[in-house]
């Protein structure tokens, strides 16, 4: 790429004036349903239309009032529905907010990275293998340059780009880099004129998306069913055809849990926001519960398990070396030669590889900070250390071409006016320098130590003019090794002794050199005794024996290139994996995608990449994924709780009408269709909305992943076995006791009127007590309330609140009261009401004081 001859760029006053002039670069985002079309489809789906055809069968019968309440079910349900959706969307804006698209632009004659927003017409953007080009733009100049557009054109393949060629908004920059003259930006751009932006693949669905809809459609099989039987058994002991149907439309509102999805919905929105403080950004809701199936996680090393903060601290030439104490990028630091002749090989060391390099160490408020690669700015350090002015040196000495890194041959390469450089990893530079053995063994010294270890070599240019980087590679010669320090996070051992205490087995995957890897992994503590370290090019072709290769805890692969991570990652999902695989370049995108849980770098990773990806790390932390995997767990357990919390409250609800056909008709309805659904919308929504934001518990991750159908053994048995059983009988009980302190004797024939609304009374505040103390026991399937904490969950205690005040008010003002059919229970009624909450606590105490003992002693 020309340096001379290329645009001088803005100079920073410029660039203000014209941001000020015309505004922010703001890309216009995917635009997302009206809240008009949510809510319609709110309106519609399967649960709904069953409850549409159950209101419409009303008014056929000629009960407007429980067709309008009906209505009123399902509009007030898809009200809630929706506004949880835009809350959720609302809260993703506020975490894409959280991480800005940086650029590089050239400004006052250097390079400057800069927010997206703040690029203006005229500035030369500098785009590298990897970015998001910003806004529109005519390249200047450019070097093997392919670019996907895929979003604009929906071409697969990526095509070359040429100078005085356009370059669009929100395409990326695949291979090579470029320097191009912003043309257009926010809304002035191709971009903005696109409706919508759709991808060309889709993944599976996910286990949740299967879960759910199992459980709705079984769901909805047995409310028709139940209700159709209800129908013909009402038809059969002689009650006119509008009162079967009434009692049929009832079965069917008591087993549909209408307000089951917009929950599910808000409880994964809670668990991304939950994990946004955890600075772990979701880009997929379900991605939440997804990720809490994690069984193996192939984590990349820089940055994630290291702090991506890379220091030079020991060089070596053929001339000598030196040692560099000090961290950080300042210019200052002890420097320690092995000669006093060793100076000069050394400085001619750090200059070829600070020009060989784009990212630079910057003095920002008193503070050095490092601007694009950590370990560029690193080589930029130790040339300033070494008493060179590179910034002056950057202007005076402009590269005239650049190959940037190409990932498999893993190096890259400069052409200066007077010679090429070319740098990249010692196993990809040292052969093209014939054999040292003096250098070999310098880098086994340097990577025992746990150093990333580059090496630097150059050749006189003499007049030649490569066009590849094959053609920079004749006539090297060696100029040294560069050793970096790039220390371990202080949580990744605990991490990952987590990890082992949830049986997520865990392995590196990175480019390293293996004796790097290897010393790290031991470090940290990935790697356990005995494990396997692999390299990349010696992996076995077959899927299922590298498969087999890799299923250890704690293997190491090294020197891996873009095809083999998408390899690991098909080969450990063949054999039942759940596979999070990390990564942060823009050939990294293919392996994000085929995982289960592809996750990006926030601070060192590409657009590419994040784009690929379902969550990303904004600290690029190891222990992220980890958080991300206990509340992944948290959220599976809590959609269990309040369906057991739901299925419970049918049980109950659907009794009083079972308990009226084995009568014959004869036995009255305890509970009535309007009641129904004032429970319904009373004492399930907030309820079981609290239960979905369930803090994780502290055993999650003891033990692996929690797994299996939604609706599992423990749920079916505590909602149709303890729970639900055991609040019928207690609501079948405050109904016989009301109407026995009313004065009805067994055996006479039952009241109308006020008693029989009294004692139906009862039986509805019944179900509200037992429902709250159910709302407690549901919070675990093993510990009771106590045990747990009673306020544990903030949430808890105002939704049961609030469910109270309502069932208060639909039963003492009395206009709602008789709308709904019932009246003020006796003072016996209300002694069995109260008296649920504590009988339903300690039933529950002792069935999970059972399963405990049972377990135990299978344990045994």
């Amino acid at each position: 790429m020309s340096g001379s001859m290329a645009p001088a760029g803005l100079t920073t006053a410029e660039a203000g004036e014209r941001r000020a002039q015309g505004g922010a670069n703001r890309l216009p985002a995917a635009r997302r349903p009206s809240a008009a079309r949510r809510l319609l489809g709110e309106l519609v789906h399967f649960f709904a239309i069953m409850l549409w055809v159950a209101g419409i069968l009303a008014f056929i019968a000629g009960l407007p009032a429980l067709g309008i309440a009906i209505f009123a079910v399902i509009v007030l349900n898809a009200v809630f529905a929706a506004v949880q959706q835009a809350r959720a969307d609302r809260a993703a804006d506020r975490l894409q907010a959280m991480l800005p698209t940086r650029v590089s632009v050239w400004r006052d004659g250097r390079r400057r990275v800069i927010d997206a927003e703040d690029v203006v017409v005229g500035d030369i953007l500098l785009l590298e293998a990897g970015d998001r080009v910003p806004a529109d733009a005519s390249v200047v100049s450019a070097n093997r340059l392919l670019v996907d557009s895929s979003m604009l054109t929906g071409e697969s393949e990526a095509g070359a780009v040429s100078e005085g060629e356009p370059l669009f908004a929100g395409t990326f920059v695949v291979e090579g880099d470029t320097r191009a003259v912003t043309t257009a930006i926010g809304e002035s751009t191709r971009l903005a004129g696109i409706a919508s932006l759709t991808t060309s693949t889709t993944k599976p669905d996910t286990p949740l998306t299967r879960g759910l809809r199992g459980v709705v459609r079984l769901t909805a099989v047995i409310a028709v069913s139940v209700g159709a039987v209800f129908l013909l058994i009402s038809v059969l002991v002689g009650n006119p055809v509008q009162d079967a149907l009434v009692f049929a439309i009832g079965v069917t509102v008591a087993l549909v849990p209408e307000a089951l999805l917009p929950t599910v919905t808000l409880s994964l929105a809670w668990g991304s926001e939950q994990m946004a403080k955890r600075k772990i950004l979701v880009r997929n809701l379900e991605a939440v519960e997804t990720l809490g199936s994690t069984t193996f996680i192939c984590t990349d090393k820089t940055g994630t398990l290291t702090r991506n903060q890379m220091t030079v601290v020991e060089a070596w030439s053929p001339g000598g070396s030196v040692s560099i104490s000090g961290a950080g990028y300042g210019p200052t630091a002890e420097l320690r030669w092995s000669a006093p002749d060793a100076a000069e090989p050394l400085r001619a060391l750090a200059i070829a590889g600070a020009r060989c390099s784009t990212g630079y160490a910057e003095e920002v408020a008193g503070q050095w900070r490092a601007h694009g690669d950590p370990m560029e700015a690193a080589l930029d350090a130790f040339a300033t250390r070494l008493g060179f002015d590179t910034p002056a040196d950057r202007t005076a000495v402009p590269p005239e071409l650049r190959f940037p890194f190409d990932p498999r041959r893993r190096r890259m390469a400069v052409v200066l006016a007077d010679e090429i450089v070319v740098k990249g990893s010692s196993d990809g530079v040292l052969p093209l320098c014939g054999d040292d053995p003096v250098a070999r063994d310098a880098v086994e010294e340097l990577t025992a130590r746990g150093l990333r270890v580059l090496a630097v070599a150059a050749a006189p240019r003499a007049g030649r003019t490569p066009r590849s980087l094959e053609e920079c590679e004749e006539g090297l010669r060696l100029l040294g090794l560069v050793g970096l320090e790039d220390p371990p996070r202080d949580e990744v051992r605990a991490s990952l002794e987590a990890c082992r205490r949830a049986s997520v087995k865990v392995a590196m995957v990175t480019g390293d050199h293996p004796m790097t890897a290897k010393t790290i992994a031991e470090e940290v503590g990935l790697r356990l005794p005995g494990a396997p370290v692999l390299i990349g090019d010696e992996l076995p072709a077959d899927e299922q024996h590298l498969a087999a290769l890799l299923d250890h805890d704690g293997v190491v692969i090294a020197r891996v290139s873009p095809e083999d991570k998408l390899r690991i990652a098909r080969a450990l999902r063949s054999r039942g994996h759940v596979v999070a695989m990390t990564g942060d370049g823009v050939n990294d995108a293919p392996a994000l995608h085929e995982a289960d849980i592809g996750v990006a770098m926030g601070r060192s990773g590409t657009d590419v990449a994040r784009e690929a990806s379902d969550l990303v790390l904004l600290d690029d932390s190891f222990a992220g994924i980890v958080a991300g995997i206990e509340h992944g767990r948290a959220t599976f357990v809590n959609i269990r709780r309040f369906l057991t919390y739901h299925l419970t409250d049918n049980v109950a609800e659907l009794t009083p009408f079972l308990v009226w056909a084995l009568s014959g008709g004869q036995f009255p309805l305890a509970l009535g269709v309007l009641q129904i659904i004032a429970l319904d919308l009373g004492t399930d929504t907030l309820s079981a909305v609290a239960l979905g934001a369930e803090p994780p518990a502290k055993h999650l991750l003891d033990g692996p992943p929690v797994r299996g159908r939604l609706m599992n053994g423990t749920v079916l048995r505590r909602a149709f076995g303890v729970l639900g059983p055991l609040e019928a009988i207690l609501t079948m009980v405050a109904f016989i006791v009301s109407l026995a302190a009313l004065g009805w004797p067994p055996g006479e024939p039952f009241p109308t009127g006020e008693d029989l609304l009294a004692a139906s009374g009862a039986a509805f505040m019944t179900v509200v007590f037992a429902q709250t103390a159910n709302a407690f026991a549901c919070r675990s399937s093993t510990k009771w309330p106590g045990a747990l904490g009673w306020t544990t969950n903030r949430l808890l205690i105002p939704a049961a609140s609030i469910e109270l005040v309502f069932s208060f008010v639909v039963l003492w003002v009395p206009p709602i009261a008789l709308a709904i059919g019932h009246a003020n229970p006796p003072l016996w009624g209300w002694v069995v009401a109260i008296a649920s909450m504590p009988i339903l606590l300690a039933v529950d105490a002792f069935d999970k004081s059972l399963r405990g003992r049972a377990i135990r002693g299978r344990r045994r």
